[in-house]
C-alpha cells in the first residue's frame, strides 16, 4: 500500500463483519450500487447525500450527521469508501469526511469497484441495517477547502501557492471546454494562470490502484510540486481533483486544499485572468 489511508480488497474481505467498520459505495453512476455492491456496504449518493440539495455546496453538517448516524457510524468507526471510475467520487467523499473532521477514520479501497469486480469478488444487493449511532460532527474545517477568492489571489500573484489542474491536456490548454457528454460547462476555456497540469490518471496503475508514494512524489516534483509550498487542486466540478487531493494529502502528506468550485466556477466568473493556450472561443453551441 502506498499509504495507511488505503486498504486492499483482502483487508475489506477480512473486515466485512467487523462491527467497527462501515463500508460505503460512492459511485459516479449511482445505479451500480443497486445492481450489486460489496456485502454490507451502504450507499452514499453523491447527488443527495454529499451535497446540499438547494445551493451549490457540500452537505450541511446536520444532513451529513443524520446520514452517518443512520449508517451506524461512530467516533471510533473505521470508514471505508470505494466507487467506480477509479474512486473519483469516493475520494471526493473522503474529502467531505475530512471537512467534517473524520478524515483520520477514512480509508479508500485501493482500486475501488473496478478492481473488486476484476478480482471476481462477491457483490450483494441486500441493504445494510445498522442501529443508529449518536455521532456528533464537528463544524466544517475550512482549512482543506479552497474558495474562489483563494484561487483568484493565486492567479493574480498575491498568494504563493502551487495550483494543480488535474484535467486532461485538452481541457487545460483550452482546446475543449469539458469532456464529451457532460452538462456542467463554463463559457471560457483554459486554465487558472500559474497552474501546472498533472492529469489525475498519471498517478494510478492500469488496475486503478495508486502508484507507489515514491513514484507519485516524483511525478509531482517534475512539475515543481514538492510539498515546500501549499497546494490547491482543481478540475471541472471538484470531484476528479479530490482524487489528486487524496494522493497529495494522504499519501504524500503535503499541505493541500481542494477547490471544489473548480473550472465551472472560475471559467464562468467575470473579470478573472484566464490562460487559454488554444485560443478556443465560446460560441454557445
Amino acid at each position: 500500500m502506498a499509504s495507511d489511508a488505503l486498504v486492499d480488497s483482502k483487508w475489506v474481505q477480512d473486515n466485512l463483519d467487523n462491527p467497527k467498520v462501515r463500508i460505503f459505495e460512492v459511485s459516479v453512476d449511482t445505479g451500480v450500487y443497486e445492481r450489486g455492491h460489496i456485502p454490507g456496504a451502504a450507499h452514499l449518493d453523491w447527488h443527495t447525500d454529499l451535497v446540499d440539495p438547494q445551493k451549490r455546496d457540500i452537505a450541511s453538517r446536520e444532513a451529513f450527521e443524520k446520514t452517518l448516524r443512520d449508517a451506524g457510524v461512530d467516533k471510533d468507526t473505521t470508514i471505508v469508501l470505494y466507487g467506480d471510475n477509479n474512486n473519483w467520487f469516493a475520494a471526493w467523499g473522503a474529502w467531505v469526511f475530512e471537512v467534517y473532521g473524520l478524515g483520520n477514520q477514512v480509508k479508500l479501497l485501493d482500486g475501488g469497484r473496478k478492481l473488486w469486480e476484476a478480482q471476481g469478488l462477491p457483490l450483494d444487493t441486500a441493504l445494510p441495517d445498522h442501529a443508529d449511532s449518536t455521532l456528533a460532527l464537528a463544524d466544517r474545517d475550512n482549512s482543506v477547502r479552497a474558495r474562489f477568492v483563494d484561487v483568484v489571489a493565486v492567479a493574480e500573484g498575491k498568494n504563493d501557492v502551487k495550483l494543480v489542474d488535474i484535467r486532461s491536456a485538452d481541457e487545460f490548454t483550452g482546446k475543449i471546454f469539458a469532456p464529451e457528454g457532460v452538462k456542467e460547462l463554463s463559457v471560457r476555456a483554459g486554465h487558472i494562470p500559474g497552474a501546472v497540469n498533472v492529469p489525475w490518471g498519471k498517478i494510478v496503475k492500469e488496475d486503478g490502484t495508486f502508484k507507489s508514494a515514491d513514484e507519485i512524489k516524483a511525478i509531482y516534483a517534475e512539475k515543481g510540486v514538492d510539498g515546500a509550498k501549499p497546494v490547491i487542486t482543481y478540475c471541472r466540478i471538484g470531484e476528479r481533483s479530490s482524487h489528486t487531493w487524496f494522493a497529495l494529502k494522504k499519501i504524500l502528506g503535503y499541505d493541500v486544499r481542494n477547490y471544489d468550485g473548480s473550472w465551472t466556477e472560475y471559467g464562468n466568473a467575470v473579470g478573472v485572468p484566464v490562460t487559454n493556450i488554444a485560443g478556443t472561443i465560446w460560441t454557445g453551441k
